[in-house]
């Protein structure tokens, strides 16, 4: 039978998550495109291949990984999914593996030396009767080379089916979220003993890397293709070419630029060479406003998204909680890890909602749980849902096969909801112990504080209240790039790094950000253009404040003290201000421009406009679809509009600036993908900065 992702995929990618999710499970079914006659013809994976629907049994076999796959794999695919395919075995490529000579292997990896010569090992040894290769971004000629000369020297060339390139280097933990793989090192790849996604101290940062004084031009080079590499992948894997925008003089216009050769020169080589195309091609009759627009912005452009504290259910779990990958790890009362993916019927709701609102809906859901169960309790004559498997089946034969139906799905649904309320009491203990709400309410009505106001914050919080001395550098970080040039004085900053330093906080990013303004005149206007309507919330006797209470009632025997109300006492209750950040608001220009600010569309009418499809001489002007427009015409003329799009940030992606965009798009109806170079939690980016600032400092 075939699986739920099977199922999925059969039905048509609608997110870069399920695109991802179906090119796999071709790679997994020995890449074969089996004919479906119940579906259309355009339910493909990417352009040109459909995805493998399981007729009959499938071909068993083991599938050998590294490091970098195992993350894209661990994020779509679970160890179920994996079985449905017919792996029965999945290894790490530097381990010691025994031969099974009579089994094929699915290999999946990246394209560096250690893994080829692996490889050449493997085959010279005869592991397995086949070996289909993969290659999760295209093998170099350098390195195709170096395995076709190590297969001809063993004489191993029958046991190889296939070698491809697979375009999937990216990872996708959300349907709308994506990053890119961090550089396959020759460290990752030859220590195959590491279990963890990332065991270096020291992991890499693309911001780091564009902006400190010791970074080499050649350093920028590699950097630059890596990246431009990494969204080929995106965009081959969502099948469509899209117009590129991005804004003039920084990496993402050599991102831009570097794409967009590499996607002119794929249409260009498929043609010439008469090969599918990875790209549906124009014959489709797809127009010029089905294309998606990608949108390449540089971190810069707004660094408030990625300091501030965000008060969502995953951005709270990003800043509060270890999370890498789709895994949320909570330390107390004892250390465990929970799985969320969109797989997880509770996540993929509330994920993006105001964590008040995430509260009452675990009291909903856990209510609606009890009378389901109550529902099979009493018609099976069972004095609890557990006890089902001791049923008289003589007298009750008739609810047998309700209970045995119902049964997997309940005790699913509870699993889920008891792993939401661990983590949400987790969540409200650091809320009340940071002061998590005080923190995001001064930060929603920035503009609105003071040099003193922000001062007195940090002297004097409130009783049993103990921001993190992180917290308190962030809070004077977003306070610092929301004020116009200027407005903060010298003396006061004398004034705030003395409080930071008395708090324990590494100025050092401090001194990063102020230096990086008073060079570029950065600036962030957190609440400009857009639609900037405060969003009235409850108050703490109001509609919200029921669902802290309802959690509390169904934790009170896991809590100390009276349980979870008293932990939420004196916890602000709120919702975030319907206000656009600014890429959401430069987004919403190029997507909608007929509902953004025209302060936003002067700003976005200078980008540069790509167009891989369009000659080479027109595509440097203002060129649409290869049809060369007028410089005449002026920046009215890129305006346009577009259902789709993907938004890509050199420099990192945030979880506050993801729920703003994904919350624009559902109000708008489009459909927008959100991803960076890595995805970043705001401790991590403060860090970020210290080390910069430190480099910065020492040079």
């Amino acid at each position: 039978m075939a699986s739920n992702v099977y199922k999925q995929a059969i039905a048509g990618p609608s997110t870069l998550q399920e695109a991802q999710t179906n090119a796999l499970l071709t790679l997994l079914n020995l890449n074969e495109t089996v004919e479906n006659t119940n579906n259309p013809p355009s339910n493909t994976g990417k352009a040109g291949s459909k995805v493998p629907v399981a007729s009959g049994p499938p071909v068993w076999k083991v599938l050998v990984l590294d490091q970098h796959t195992k993350d894209v794999l661990a994020t779509v695919l679970r160890v179920q999914d994996l079985r449905d395919v017919g792996v029965t075995l999945h290894v790490q490529l530097h381990s010691n593996r025994p031969p099974l000579p009579d089994v094929p292997a699915v290999y999946f990896v990246s394209p560096t030396l250690a893994n080829v010569r692996r490889i050449a090992q493997d085959l010279e040894k005869g592991l397995y009767e086949s070996f289909h290769l993969n290659f999760v971004e295209p093998l170099s000629r350098a390195l195709l080379e170096e395995l076709a000369a190590a297969v001809a020297r063993d004489g191993t060339g029958e046991l190889v089916e296939q070698v491809l390139d697979q375009y999937l280097s990216f990872i996708a933990p959300s349907p709308s979220l994506f990053s890119l793989l961090p550089p396959a090192t020759a460290s990752s790849a030859s220590a195959p003993t590491s279990s963890s996604p990332s065991d270096t101290s020291q992991p890499h940062s693309t911001y780091t890397l564009l902006n400190s004084p010791s970074t080499t031009d050649q350093q920028i080079e590699e950097e630059i293709e890596r990246i431009a590499s990494g969204l080929f992948s995106v965009v081959a894997t969502m099948g469509h070419v899209p117009l590129i925008r991005c804004p003039k003089g920084n990496a993402a216009e050599m991102v831009a630029k570097r794409l967009e050769t590499k996607i002119r020169d794929a249409i260009l080589s498929a043609a010439r060479s008469h090969a599918t195309s990875l790209f549906a091609q124009d014959a489709t009759g797809l127009s010029t406003l089905q294309r998606p627009l990608l949108l390449i912005l540089d971190r810069n452009v707004d660094l408030v998204s990625m300091l501030s504290h965000g008060w969502t259910y995953q951005a709270l779990a990003s800043d509060c909680l270890e999370m890498k990958l789709n895994r949320v790890v909570v330390s107390q009362p004892q250390k465990r890890s929970y799985d969320l993916d969109s797989k997880d019927f509770f996540w993929a709701k509330n994920a993006a909602n105001p964590f008040p609102q995430v509260a009452e809906d675990i009291d909903i859901e856990l209510n609606r749980y009890k009378q389901d169960a109550a529902e099979i309790t009493r018609s099976t004559g069972v004095s609890d849902v557990n006890d089902i498997a001791q049923m008289d089946l003589s007298v009750n034969a008739a609810h047998l096969k309700t209970a045995i139906t119902a049964l997997p799905e309940l005790t699913a649904r509870k699993a889920t909801l008891d792993t939401h309320m661990n983590i949400a009491t987790a969540l409200l203990e650091e809320i009340k112990k940071r002061g998590l709400d005080e923190l995001f309410s001064t930060e929603e009505a920035i503009n609105k504080q003071t040099v003193q106001t922000i001062l007195e914050t940090l002297r004097h919080p409130k009783p049993d209240v103990a921001p993190t001395p992180i917290d308190k550098l962030r809070l004077v970080l977003v306070f610092y790039l929301s004020s116009p040039d200027n407005a903060i004085t010298k003396d006061d900053i004398v004034e705030l790094e003395k409080e930071l330093r008395a708090a324990g906080a590494d100025i050092a990013a401090f001194e990063y950000v102020r230096r990086t303004r008073e060079i570029s005149r950065m600036t962030v206007p957190t609440t400009m253009g857009g639609s900037s309507t405060p969003v009235v919330g409850g108050t703490p006797g109001g509609e919200l404040f029921k669902g802290f209470s309802a959690l509390g009632n169904r934790l009170t025997d896991r809590l100390k003290d009276g349980g979870l109300e008293n932990l939420i006492s004196g916890v602000k209750n709120f919702l975030p201000a319907n206000k656009l950040l600014p890429v959401t608001r430069l987004t919403e220009a190029l997507m909608d421009s007929s509902a953004a600010s025209n302060q936003s569309l002067q700003e976005t009418d200078d980008y540069l406009f790509l167009d891989p499809r369009a000659s080479r001489n027109s595509s440097a002007g203002l060129g649409i679809s290869g049809v060369g427009a007028a410089a005449g015409a002026g920046a009215r003329a890129k305006r346009m509009a577009f259902g789709d799009g993907i938004i890509f940030v050199v420099g990192g992606a945030g979880y506050v600036e993801y729920g703003n965009l994904e919350e624009w798009a559902k109000r708008t109806g489009r459909r927008v993908a959100y991803g960076g170079t890595e995805i970043l939690d705001p401790g991590g980016f403060v860090r970020i900065l210290e080390g910069l600032g430190k480099a910065g400092a020492q040079g």
